[in-house]
Parts: C-alpha cells; structure tokens; sequence
C-alpha cells in the first residue's frame, strides 16, 4: 500500500485538469481522475512515468456514490469537469445545469463524506457578465447566458456545502486559460482550438468582431501552480480571480500565430475586455504568472499536431453554430 497521500481530479484528461494531474504527480501525490472523455483525452495522461500513481475512472461526475471508493481517503479534490463549451449552452440548458451544477454536488457529497482536507472548484470569470476592468472578486455577478450561470451556481453550491457542512472549499474564477491540449471537441469555442487548427490547413483565422477585444490569457501550467497553492493554503471559503493580469488581444495573437485574417461578426453578451484584477491571490498565495503570452503561444505551435484531428471552421459554419446564440441574445 502506497504512503503517498491521495488527490482526487474531477475532469483530469482535460486540458487544465491533465496538467493539474501533472502538478499533483511531480508533489508526490497518488491521483485518482474522474473523466467520462467527452471532453478529454486519455493520452493527456499518458506522457509522464508516474503510471503507477495514477488511476482513470471513465465516469460521468453525476454517477458518483456519495461514499465513492475512488475519493475515500483522499486529501484533496480538484473538480474541474463539467461542460465547457460556451455557444451550446444556448441551445442545451438542461444539461449544463445537470452537469455543471447537479455533477458538482455528487462531487461535493464525495469529498465531505472522504474528510477532504481541501476542496477546490474551477469557477468561471464568465459569472462577471460585461464587467468593469480591472475585475475584482467583489464585482457585481450577472451571467449572460447559460454556461456562465451553471457555473456560477456550481460555486455557490460548493459554498453552501462549506457553510452548512464545513466542507473546506475554495474556488478560483479562470479568466482565459490557453496552453498545449485545449479542447478539440466538436464544439465551435475557445479561439486557440479553432485558430490552430486554421493554421494547420492553411486557411483564414475567423476573428470575431475587429479582433481589437481583449481578454486576460493565462498560460495553463500557471493555471494549475494557482490551484496548487490554493490546496495546500490554510485560508478557505476564498474565492480569487485568476488570469496574467495582462490582457491581450486577438490581434495580437493572430500575429503571433502568422497568417490570414476573415472577420466574422461579434457575439452579444461577450465583453470587449476580460482582464483580472489578481491583487488577491498574489497576496494571499503568493502566485504570480511565471509564463508570457509570447511563450505560451510558441509552446502551442512547438506541439500544433495536436489539433490535426479538430473540427475546421468557416465563417459560414461558424454562423450555423452560432444562429440560436444571435436569436436568444441578440438585441431585444
């Protein structure tokens, strides 16, 4: 029997859960994933020499027992699964809401009747709405559409099990994480995903509205130092914003990435700016980004095979996703 101690990754073939994964790994920790796959890929876990310390549970969050063997014993659980595509959401409330916020508390009732030392929830800044920048944790939340929402209430679920059951949580709302193996799903989402899969076959990048918007990229190995640190602090009931702190544009990245440019008309509800106001969790962990947008982008294109097999979207697929998205939250 392993005297390692035991951490548990909800969502750990994912992108930010698979090197969550990673980190746990290199701390010296046994880890437990629980990832149903839709999402992530069983060869993200599968490039380190940790194979022993390593268990992948292929199951959907919603179908864990409240005693579940796999989080017995463990100290700290990471739930990062859940449903990340934001344009379906529009069209599939029903299941964000099932896996976002029912999913969570299957994964909450494992962790209280584990003991966990730690519970820590991968909120989102999309709680915010159009928010004022620099976004602090105190700003006002206003979802604007149905990812935003099941992920806010996953937060404060997790909160309410803090409050009445003492569960030691914490939650950090990502700003935009980017890093090597984001989602290729079928989805039409991230901009990374669909941009260097563009690149791959040589065709345009799709660039919503003028590309002049911004939003605060985090490069993913600093995403998950961040969960780390928020761990194994002694604070909890913490909420931090997460992000570089300095935000980007897409302009700026299409240079980066070298080539073509077709601009498709901007979203309703999606700001012009995200950028995270990180006093906070540099103050209160001691985190600060340690990888710049230059490098995080030279990573990605050090390893773009990756995204051989993603979709590749066109300005007219991309309207075809995107059509209930402009009907629900156009202009009223």
């Amino acid at each position: 029997m392993s005297t390692k101690p035991l951490a548990v990754v909800t969502g750990g073939a994912g992108f930010i859960g698979s090197h969550m994964v990673d980190r746990l790994l290199e701390e010296g920790y046994r880890v437990h994933v629980i990832d149903n796959l839709v999402g992530g890929r069983e060869a993200n876990l599968a490039h380190h020499g940790h194979v022993a310390d390593l268990v992948l549970d292929q199951r959907d969050i919603r179908h864990l027992d409240p005693n579940d063997s796999l989080v017995r014993g463990a100290q700290l659980v990471f739930h990062f699964a859940g449903i990340g595509d934001i344009v379906p959401s529009i069209e599939q409330p029903v299941e964000y809401m099932s896996t976002n916020v029912q999913g969570t508390v299957r994964v909450l009732e494992a962790a209280r009747n584990a003991g966990v030392s730690k519970f820590v929830y991968a909120a989102s800044s999309s709680c915010y709405g159009l928010a004022s920048v620099p976004t602090s944790e105190g700003h006002a939340i206003a979802p604007q559409y149905p990812y935003a929402l099941s992920k806010y209430l996953g937060e404060v679920t997790a909160f309410h099990w803090h409050q009445i059951y003492r569960l030691p949580v914490n939650s950090i709302r990502i700003f935009n994480a980017y890093g090597t193996r984001s989602r290729t799903s079928g989805a039409y989402g991230a901009v990374f995903g669909v941009f260097l899969r563009q690149k791959i076959a040589g065709t345009p990048f799709t660039v919503v509205g003028d590309g002049t918007q911004k939003r605060d990229f985090l490069y993913v190995t600093d995403v998950a130092k961040a969960f780390w640190l928020a761990g194994i602090t002694g604070l909890t009931g913490q909420i931090w914003n997460l992000g570089a702190g300095n935000p980007q544009s897409v302009n700026r990245l299409v240079e980066l990435l070298g080539g073509e440019v077709v601009y498709v008309p901007k979203r309703p509800g999606e700001p012009d700016c995200t950028w995270a106001d990180i006093h906070k969790i540099q103050k209160d962990l001691g985190w600060s980004p340690a990888v710049s947008f230059e490098e995080g982008v030279q990573r990605i294109l050090d390893q773009i095979d990756y995204w051989r097999e993603a979709p590749l979207w066109s300005p007219h697929t991309i309207a075809e996703a995107t059509k209930t998205w402009f009907q629900f939250l156009g202009e009223r």
